[in-house]
């Protein structure tokens, strides 16, 4: 197994981008392997890392299909439901609780 190139942050070729600026462009990487790899350093903890791709071998992303759209759109009013009480909490509940605030702090009160 060879070794991905490692390049610093803002000094990656021309033609090598990364995830989120490829869909940037409305692109993906269309199954290609990792070529490169970009590193942001950090002061007390290791580096940030991002995969970089060939922009020349990436496609187009594709479009929002309406069933695609509609499951996206009940899994999302599925995280709004608290488990515990049953009631729609008018925000996603966040995974770390499990349960809409009045289920999870009931001795707090809003305000």
């Amino acid at each position: 197994m060879t070794a991905l190139p490692v390049y610093r942050w803002r000094l990656a070729p021309e033609g090598l981008a990364t995830f989120r600026q490829l869909r940037a462009l409305g692109l993906r990487p269309g199954g290609q392997p990792v070529v490169a790899q970009l590193e942001r350093p950090r002061r007390r903890r290791g580096p940030l890392v991002a995969y970089l791709y060939r922009v020349d071998l990436a496609r187009p992303v594709r479009p929002m299909t309406p069933a695609k759209r509609a499951a996206l759109a009940k899994a999302n009013a599925a995280r709004q439901v608290c488990p515990e009480c049953g009631r729609d909490a008018g925000y996603r509940i966040p995974a770390s609780l499990g349960m809409c605030s009045p289920c999870a702090y009931p001795g707090v009160s809003a305000g």
